[in-house]
């Protein structure tokens, strides 16, 4: 019987291998038939090119649509080798290399819920790369499923000496993953009754030091660069890009669509800040309770609820949430979940140029909103859980006393 067993579940890992590798070549050819032009990955060749020349980093303006530099400095150092290979050649790799990386997104988030089974994460990566933040990291050649492999290798494992390089790397290349270190924090502050303090606290402390000594290399490099980000270009999220535009899935981006304005101001400020503490709130219980797929899942949309833009690229942090909620026990939640992130229903809407987002009525309006509202559902059921598993925890501990 043990023989038998051990034969069927080599059998299962090449089907599923090949599923995958069915799906992705499906998806390259797609990709290829759409003529994407990896817009984003251009600014970045365009900004490592900026840095070799010695030019003005934020001054530059890219392709065919004059994108800005938005990035900190120490992203654009990272950009240089993109400047070696030719253009195509830069897409092919560019291209290979996502699709390697949502593998290894796939196989951390699978570890992260304690799904070890490696056909499982060929089949998960054959469904996932259809999703629209997905597809869309891979049309623009962006870099959110690098960031989130960042930040997942550094979370999905024991804690060791390297603990907070991959958050620190993460959000020096953008800041909005700098939300992981404030979760850190903010647990091991909370903790520090219980004297359990310390994992979490050395956890902040790495990943600041990774921050901080990449942003002083690239200030080493990029003096001039790294003083204009740092005290000018960091504060005007306007140069990223319209905040009502349907693919901006943040809370600003809603509430610019909801009330008709292209700077929704204090209003959002302030649904952000309670979504902040509310969602980091969450997190820190979830991983008190032991429960840190819960609570990266809940820091992850929360970052993605409270930055001022969030595309919907951004939200390929999708294939853990769906993989938490099936782990554990909310399939049905799951499923309606994974349905939502491959509809590319945002895209239904009437959007570009004219600004029509501005306009929306209400069907275009839930259509455009739908990955916020459903990062606001989820943390809302992960709330609704940890207080369950509270509750479930009270009477057995008055039992005892009892």
């Amino acid at each position: 019987m043990t023989v038998i067993a051990f034969s069927a579940v080599h059998r299962r890992v090449p089907v599923a291998l090949t599923a995958c590798l069915v799906s992705f070549a499906a998806f390259w050819i797609a990709q290829r038939a759409a003529h994407v032009s990896m817009l984003d990955l251009m600014v970045y060749r365009a900004e490592g090119a900026t840095v070799r020349a010695g030019g003005d980093l934020y001054a530059l303006r890219a392709t065919w649509a004059q994108l800005p530099a938005t990035y900190p400095p120490f992203a654009a150092l990272l950009f240089t080798p993109l400047t070696l290979p030719d253009t195509e050649s830069l897409r092919t790799l560019a291209t290979a290399g996502n699709l390697a990386l949502l593998v290894v997104l796939v196989r951390l988030s699978l570890r992260l819920v304690g799904h070890a089974r490696v056909a499982t994460v060929w089949w998960v990566s054959a469904v996932a790369v259809w999703c629209e933040p997905v597809w869309t990291t891979l049309r623009y050649g962006q870099v959110n499923l690098l960031l989130a492999v960042l930040v997942l290798w550094d979370l999905a494992r024991r804690p060791d000496r390297w603990a907070g390089l991959g958050i620190g790397l993460a959000a020096a290349v953008k800041l909005t993953p700098a939300l992981f270190a404030v979760f850190l924090l903010a647990t091991g502050v909370v903790a520090h009754r219980g004297r359990r303090s310390g994992p979490w606290l050395r956890h902040a402390r790495g990943a600041a030091v990774t921050f901080a000594g990449a942003t002083v290399l690239a200030a080493a490099v990029l003096p001039y660069d790294s003083w204009r980000f740092w005290t000018h270009m960091v504060f005007r999220t306007g140069r990223v890009g319209y905040a009502e535009e349907t693919a901006n899935q943040a809370l600003r981006g809603v509430l610019a669509r909801l009330l008709h304005t292209p700077d929704p101001g204090a209003v959002w400020a302030a649904v952000a800040a309670v979504v902040a503490v509310a969602g980091l709130a969450v997190a820190v219980v979830a991983e008190l309770r032991g429960e840190r797929a819960w609570a990266v899942a809940c820091c992850a949309v929360t970052a993605l609820l409270v930055s001022p833009v969030s595309w919907s690229h951004h939200w390929v942090w999708c294939v853990p949430v769906v993989l938490v909620l099936a782990a554990r026990g909310h399939r049905a939640v799951a499923v309606g979940t994974l349905l939502v992130f491959c509809s590319y229903a945002l895209w239904w809407v009437p959007h570009g140029p004219g600004r029509p987002e501005l306009g929306q009525g209400g069907v275009e309006f839930i259509l455009s909103g739908l990955y916020a509202a459903t990062g606001c559902l989820f943390l809302g059921l992960a709330a609704a859980s940890a207080g369950r598993v509270a509750a479930e925890v009270r009477p057995s501990r008055t039992s005892r006393t009892v």
